[in-house]
């Protein structure tokens, strides 16, 4: 009874990608959000300037043959920057909610499994970060920390961590009392065996799918610091950077805020369109009602 429960999110979980591959929407911004990572990955390969040399003659060259999306005020290629910001911008997310993911499901299967001290003590920090808007709690820490690459990592973190615990302690909640644990706990299994083998095997799914959403507003978040200042300093190219930059020459240059833009909205609509291609695959929705 153990080894069939533990394994019966298995048959819907394997494949859920090629499944959500098979819708258009799914298609569509899967191919998208691969074409933007080797882009980033490959950005050395399909552009022939730096990111960071100025050539002043080149200052506001709209787009041509030449410089296909245009240059900025410095006359860097904006096409050259675009792509190694999304180095930046992807990176810092998908590390950001990442670490968020995994200390938040720690956190909630300990609260969610124990129960008691603990589980009042989590919530109570977990609630207190939630009564705040993300870019509230991230601008406070970067005030913190300080500007840069990491600072802006551990504001995102920090910022979606309360969502990754409050559902995986919500999901082992849900099943800590099910008949294949109690078997598992009369055979003799360790408390860490029940957790790790039994319980967040079945909750994965859905933490997984609202983290790859989460990473979108990551994205946002992470530009929007950029955007201020606080994000990836100078010469490393940020979205939100090049957006700020562009606010001053809206008028006279406007690709220099038009395409980072399109950069940012494209990808998060992407990341978004593909979560819930998941979802629909996995079939969460259902899942949750039956919790």
């Amino acid at each position: 009874m153990t080894l069939l429960t533990q394994t019966q999110a298995a048959p819907r979980q394997q494949g859920a990608i090629e499944r959500a591959l098979r819708s258009p929407k799914g298609a569509l911004s899967g191919g998208w959000l691969l074409l933007v990572i080797c882009g980033a990955v490959l950005a050395p390969w399909l552009t022939g300037y730096h990111y960071d040399i100025q050539n002043l003659t080149d200052a506001f060259r709209a787009p041509d043959a030449s410089h296909l999306l245009g240059t900025d005020e410095f006359g860097r290629d904006l096409l050259t920057r675009i792509l190694y910001g999304a180095r930046t911008s992807l990176t810092v997310s998908a590390i950001a909610i990442g670490i968020s993911v995994i200390t938040g499901m720690v956190l909630g299967a300990t609260a969610g499994y124990f129960g008691g001290w603990l589980d009042r003590a989590v919530s109570v920090v977990v609630d207190l970060t939630w009564s705040f808007p993300e870019i509230l709690v991230a601008l406070f820490l970067v005030a913190i920390i300080g500007p840069g690459v990491t600072g802006t990592m551990a504001a995102i973190g920090v910022a979606y961590l309360a969502q990754f615990t409050r559902l995986t302690r919500a999901q082992i909640m849900a099943i800590r009392n099910e008949t294949y644990i109690e078997a598992a706990r009369s055979l003799g299994a360790r408390d860490s065996h029940i957790v790790l083998r039994h319980l967040l095997p079945n909750s994965l799914a859905p933490v997984l799918v609202s983290g790859m959403l989460a990473t979108g507003d990551g994205i946002i978040l992470e530009a929007t610091l950029g955007f201020f200042g606080l994000g990836a300093q100078p010469p490393t190219p940020s979205w939100g950077a090049m957006m700020s930059s562009g606010t001053a020459q809206l008028f006279r240059a406007p690709w220099i805020i038009l395409f980072p833009g399109l950069a940012v909205a494209s990808t998060v609509i992407a990341v978004n369109l593909f979560g819930d291609a998941l979802v629909r695959a996995l079939d969460i929705r259902s899942r949750m009602r039956e919790v």
